[in-house]
């Protein structure tokens, strides 16, 4: 029998490009996903008809429970009900079968240390790893981002319950997924930089994170599916299944400079000018912009490319970044030289 998987965020960005490379995969797999409607559902059903739809959302406790309770392996995103209840869920699984559940967090974790001093725009040489540091990410202050989640998941970790947690950092590229195909943070910052007319940054625009194409990250999901439908394979699981997903980093004043520079060229922005703005100001143009492009997020993803032959191949953010503005300013109907119209 092939084993069973039970995904929820199959039409967001992060799951529903893992389940567009998990259903390519050579391997059968027995999916359900969680859908909170018939319109969710019919963009799953028409890309994958044999995947079974559950119908709810993330609170729908009982329904997550009975789900888990019969899955092999959970996906799942970001949310505490769904994390209590499946994880009891999985509870319920055999010491001889284990449930496996892999969980997607984020490296906004590890802005805590800015966000507590209220320090923006500055750079950080703080770097955590996933590795011998792996400790060091499990046990940071409660207070953190995504950390109220990431408790419960590694709490979970029993002889009945293995978890592992991937943990991305800034996420580019065009997902393939049946729903939602759009990152965060560089769409967020082109969609401002073409509204602004200019480019943008958090004070001095110092600040470093980490980045990884978002194809490359659904590898990360796949090998990790693969591993626990083997009975947990070479992965780690527990308290040391953390797995940051990193191909490099980026520093957010360049990243301005460039998202600037390609709209100039494109024609949709007056100047390639950079300005800097307030913690408020950045704030009414996206919601926690501060934390997106002013606070550090560094990591190194160790663990995912010595235990499972992670080998990321995507193109660079910064190839990525025409790209991104281009689509932004066709979805929102920027023209060519649409600021000079304005102002003329």
């Amino acid at each position: 029998m092939a084993p069973s998987i039970f995904i929820t965020g199959a039409t967001g960005y992060i799951g529903g490009d893992a389940l567009y490379q998990l259903m390519r995969s050579t391997k059968q797999y027995e999916v359900a996903a969680l859908v909170r409607n018939s319109d969710k559902g019919a963009q799953i059903a028409s890309q994958y008809p044999t995947i079974r739809l559950v119908y709810g959302d993330l609170d729908s406790a009982e329904a997550l429970e009975e789900e888990a309770r019969k899955a092999d392996i959970v996906l799942h995103a970001d949310h505490v009900v769904a994390a209590e209840a499946l994880t009891r869920g999985l509870a319920a699984h055999a010491s001889d079968r284990p449930g496996y559940i892999i969980h997607t967090s984020g490296t906004a974790i590890l802005l805590f240390a800015d966000i507590e001093r209220q320090i923006f725009g500055e750079a950080s040489q703080k770097i955590y790893n996933d590795w011998d540091g792996v400790s060091e990410v499990t046990t940071i202050p409660d207070f953190a981002p995504h950390r109220n989640v990431d408790k419960i998941i590694l709490a979970s970790g029993s002889s009945n319950v293995k978890p592992a947690i991937v943990c991305p950092p800034t996420i580019y590229g065009q997902g393939r997924g049946p729903g939602n195909q759009r990152s965060i943070q560089l769409p967020e910052l082109s969609r401002c930089t073409l509204e602004m007319g200019h480019g943008i940054q958090v004070g001095a625009g110092k600040t470093y994170w980490t980045n990884v194409h978002v194809h490359d990250l659904s590898e990360v999901f796949v090998a990790l599916v693969e591993a626990a439908a083997a009975g947990g394979g070479n992965a780690s699981w527990g308290a040391e299944g953390y797995y940051f997903t990193e191909n490099g980093e980026h520093v957010w004043g360049e990243i301005s400079k460039a998202v600037v520079s390609a709209a100039y060229k494109a024609g949709f922005a007056l100047s390639d000018e950079v300005k800097a703005h307030s913690n408020d100001e950045i704030n009414e143009m996206c919601h926690f912009g501060t934390g997106l492009w002013g606070a550090n997020s560094r990591c190194r993803a160790i663990r995912a490319r010595k235990l499972l032959g992670w080998s990321p191949k995507g193109k660079s953010i910064e190839e990525e970044i025409p790209d991104t503005v281009a689509f932004e300013a066709d979805l929102r109907g920027f023209v060519k030289h649409h600021a000079a119209k304005v102002t003329s």
